[in-house]
This record gives structure tokens, sequence and C-alpha cells, in this order.
């Protein structure tokens, strides 16, 4: 599958002077929430000072909600559910927990791009080039941060459905947070919020399994490997 846009923005991306390779870690066990975002800050101020390397870390998450600084309190439909955090990132209430890959992304944009629309935008096509290796088309909207699947049945309504979000912060131009890909992940957990923000009839929420893709997160990983390196550069 070819974005040419997406392609041409992944150039940018790639380190503008000579740096190591990203470090790319895997965290087999859920890591708790707020010890994520507690390794994440301290080592985004280890990259802005000069004696830490960027960084992807991939992971998983016990049962959580999250919300963005966006996040409507009306979104919030079943508080007592989940445990609920206050986060940074940009975007509104969203849902982690076992079956999603969520990757957590610390770049220096001071030596890539400083635009972080294109950021943002390259953080959507690294994931649509990940689906692709899966044979999923994943698509972006206008409006509508995330990766979203097209399920509309010829002469049917509207249905498209969320596979992944996309949710940043930046300081000092190094960024965290990142996106969350839903693999198999329990879907009814998503009912306790309006995930995103999403209210309008025909759209909802998906993953890989509930697509028919039995696959493994160890596959997931080698898929967003593969497709990360071709944007933004090597990983370690």
């Amino acid at each position: 599958m070819s974005h040419p846009e997406r392609e041409s923005l992944a150039h940018d991306f790639l380190p503008q002077v000579s740096s190591p390779p990203v470090e790319w870690i895997v965290s087999d066990d859920l890591i708790g929430y707020e010890e994520a975002v507690a390794e994440m800050e301290a080592h985004v101020a280890r990259i802005s000072d000069g004696t830490g390397h960027e960084r992807v870390w991939l992971l998983e998450h016990p049962p959580l909600y999250t919300a963005g600084t966006s996040a409507d309190a009306g979104d919030l439909v079943a508080p007592d559910r989940f445990p609920v955090f206050k986060t940074g990132r940009g975007g509104q209430y969203t849902y982690h927990g076992p079956g999603q890959r969520v990757a957590y992304v610390m770049l220096d944009l001071n030596s890539r791009t400083r635009d972080v629309r294109r950021y943002v935008q390259d953080l959507e096509g690294w994931i649509i080039d990940a689906l692709a290796e899966f044979n999923v088309r994943g698509e972006i909207r206008d409006g509508r941060v995330g990766v979203w699947v097209d399920r509309t049945r010829p002469g049917g309504a509207l249905h498209e459905d969320k596979i992944a979000a996309v949710g940043v912060r930046i300081r000092r131009w190094v960024t965290f947070h990142g996106i969350a890909l839903n693999v198999e992940p329990e879907l009814a957990h998503f009912t306790g919020i309006t995930a995103c923000g999403i209210s309008e009839p025909g759209l909802g929420i998906t993953s890989l399994v509930d697509l028919g893709l039995p696959v493994t997160m160890d596959e997931v990983d080698a898929a967003l490997k593969k497709a990360f390196e071709a944007r933004f550069g090597p990983v370690r």
C-alpha cells in the first residue's frame, strides 16, 4: 500500500544529524500507568540534557482510563469501572489494557523537524504502514486524530471503526506519550467512556482480532519496528 503524502513526511523525521539508533524497548509484563509516566518524564529529561538517547517503549497496561487535556467530564460514563488518570497528552478519554500495544515515543525533534503537526501525521503514517503488513487498510480522517478502518458495506450506512489512537506531548521539542494500537483488547471495556469523544452514529472501535486477524503481539511488534525504521531511522 502506498501513501505518498506520508512517505514525503517520513524523510522530514529521519535524523538531520548523525545520532545513535533509537532505543527499542519491549516490556513483557503489564506496566502501571503512573510508573510508565514517571519513567517517560525522567527519560525525556535525560534526552533534553544530552545524557539519554531517543527511545521507543512498547508495553501493555492493566485496564485503566486516561483523560487527555481535551477530556470532557461527561465522556466518563463509568467512573468506578477502572482507575482513571489525568494525563498531559493531547486528546480526550481513552482506554488502555491488556491486548493493546502502547508505544511511548521519545524523539528529539531538535535533531529532526520542529513541526508538531507533521510529527502527529507521521505517527499516523507509521501505524498505517504497520497495518499494511497484515493487509489492513488504515486511513485518516479530517478532524479525527488516529487511524480508522472503513467497514462500510456497499450501499450501506457509514461504518468506520478506530483501530489506533494517537496522543502526544512535547517538552523542549522532545516528544513523549505516543500511540495505542488495538491488537486484542476487551472491546467492551471501551464502553465505560465515550472513547476519544466518538459519539457519532456509524463510528466505533475495532482491533486486529475483531477484524478476523488473530495475530500475536510479537508479530505486531515486528511490523511496528519495520515501519518505524522506514520513517524515523534505525533502532537498536
